[in-house]
């Protein structure tokens, strides 16, 4: 198994690299959504400049024209590598790996192998909006499990929302938010441990979206689904898009355990035609070369939370942040300022300033706002100062 190289320091913060007049040079969905008096700090893009690995490696394949096919397993080496190193998971086999066009796409084809039309998905709400919209879009329907105290996983409430997904004669999947998206919660292994035990007891398969676990916070542990007791039968998806920025350049990753190899081999073979081989090399370059980049990203993105924390206490001290361990996403009960279910709407419309929308996020998400801090200090400021002025 390839090593990840040691990581040395030096590595400046990639946060502070660029500025908002560079950024609105952008043209990706981030910045171009809305007119250009609007701060952005919505959809999960990061406002950094790229890892010097793998503009390299991406500049080299253009230089030689190879931009064909993807082929082979570098990706898949590479992952398994940089989950031994970085979370002492040596159980990722390679051989039960397919790449697959991105990490919701992704989902999607491993629901399609494991339920049918009509099959329930259990999810945690409240959770990434396109979760809900891509299971009903495939004919499946949504059988919530709220979040429990400290939003974690309820088991009382997930063990409820199984014993009804499985009541009829038809199958059911649950869809694994790990970290959970808005929350930036890290499960833990007891907690995954039980999730798969409570799987294996009614029969559901457990597909895990762990495309933000590159984003955890330094010493907090993150647990891979599939390297807990009892996940045998589990699937997940993983990815380098979130963790170094690279969504513009499709692939990912689906991964089996044991005793879901079987149906990962099911996979149809145009799904394997849908990433692109750029991507595929850049995500390889990140895992491979990238840990020093993203070392110094975690930094930046931990101070961005502490220097949040403070504006909010300072400037809204009623909007009460989700401690978070992971992401670079931060969850904002805004229930106390009395905008109603969509404060998001009101810091738009006043302050100029975009956040994302909490009720699609389901169950909970009234009242919320999700903001992205994965940007400069100076900007993460002007942005909790437009929220502060929209309430004058």
């Amino acid at each position: 198994m390839t090593g990840i190289p040691h990581d040395t320091p030096g590595e400046g913060d990639p946060l502070r690299a660029l500025g908002l007049e560079q950024l609105r040079r952008r043209t990706s969905m981030k910045w171009r959504t809305y007119p250009e008096d609007v701060l952005p700090l919505w959809v999960a893009e990061m406002d950094v400049p790229l890892a010097e690995p793998v503009v390299r490696a991406v500049s080299d394949a253009l230089t030689l024209g190879d931009t064909g096919y993807p082929a082979g397993t570098a990706y898949a080496e590479a992952l398994a590598a940089f989950a031994a190193a970085r979370w002492n998971w040596d159980g990722m086999a390679v051989e039960r790996t397919a790449i697959v066009p991105d990490v919701m796409l992704g989902v999607v084809e491993m629901i399609k192998l494991v339920t049918g039309p009509g099959d329930p998905v259990i999810v945690n709400p409240p959770v990434y909006p396109p979760f809900f919209q891509f299971i009903t879009h495939m004919d499946r329907r949504v059988v919530e499990a709220p979040l429990g105290a400290g939003l974690r996983i309820d088991p009382a409430a997930l063990e409820e929302a199984f014993r009804r997904a499985t009541a009829g004669s038809g199958r059911a999947a649950f869809l694994l938010c790990s970290p959970h998206n808005p929350t930036g919660t890290v499960h833990t292994a007891a907690e995954l441990t039980a999730v798969a035990a409570l799987a294996e007891r009614y029969g559901v398969r457990v597909v895990a979206d762990e495309i933000h676990a590159p984003l955890v916070t330094p010493g907090v542990p993150f647990v891979p689904y599939l390297s807990v007791p009892g996940a045998e039968s589990g699937l997940s998806l993983m990815s380098a898009s979130k963790g170094w920025n690279l969504a513009g350049l499709k692939a990912a990753l689906a991964l089996a355990g044991p005793k879901a190899a079987a149906d990962l081999a099911r996979l149809p073979e145009e799904v394997g035609h849908g990433p692109s081989h750029i991507g595929v090399i850049a995500h390889t370059a990140a895992l491979r070369e990238g840990t020093r980049w993203l070392d110094a990203l975690l930094a930046g993105l931990h101070a961005n939370r502490n220097l949040l924390a403070a504006l909010l206490t300072e400037h809204l001290p009623a909007i009460r942040p989700q401690p978070a361990e992971a992401t670079f996403l931060a969850w904002l009960d805004c229930r106390a300022l009395g905008l109603g279910d969509d404060p998001a709407q009101v810091f738009l419309d006043r302050g100029r300033v975009a956040l994302s929308s909490g009720p699609p996020f389901g169950t909970g998400g009234a009242g919320h706002v999700r903001l992205n801090l994965a940007t400069s200090p100076e900007i993460l400021t002007e942005g909790v100062r437009r929220m502060a002025a929209a309430l004058t």
